[in-house]
């Protein structure tokens, strides 16, 4: 194997790592979410997301990057939030073709309450990820993160 074949397997394994890191938070996130506030993982994302943007909404496209999800799948989980009334869509007042979407204050109160949740969840999956040898390096470079 050569020093070109040997990078592209650093960076395989590397993406590996990360994805299994990913795999293993998000599986007790939603475990943690479903039972807490009968949220999904993708659910809470769009409540924090609206939650942190001034004025409290955000475009479909918008909420789609922040997803990760596609333009349909974002639109199906806007809906079924909307019908749990936990967020709205407005008309932009400056393009009548534009839609934001917006938290609802029953959205903020849902959101409120699983919050403590999310976050201890996650404190607790990354803590018990840090004692996985393989995946020790990437939850002290992510802790890193924080402090740059």
């Amino acid at each position: 194997m050569g020093i070109k074949d040997d990078a592209v397997e650093i960076r395989a394994q590397g993406w590996r790592t990360l994805a299994a890191l990913h795999g293993r938070i998000e599986a007790e996130l939603e475990k943690a979410l479903q039972s807490a506030a009968e949220l999904s993982v993708v659910e809470y994302t769009v409540l924090d997301a609206l939650s942190r943007q001034d004025g409290w909404h955000m475009r479909m496209q918008q909420l789609a990057r922040a997803t990760a999800l596609s333009s349909s799948a974002t639109t199906r989980l806007v809906n079924r939030l909307e019908d749990r009334g936990l967020l709205t869509r407005v008309l932009c007042a400056d393009d009548r073709r534009g839609i934001y979407t917006e938290l609802t204050a029953a959205g903020e109160k849902l959101l409120l309450s699983a919050r403590p949740v999310h976050d201890a969840t996650l404190a607790q999956s990354l803590a018990e990820a840090e004692e996985v040898p393989e995946l020790e390096p990437l939850v002290k470079a992510l802790g890193a993160l924080q402090h740059a």
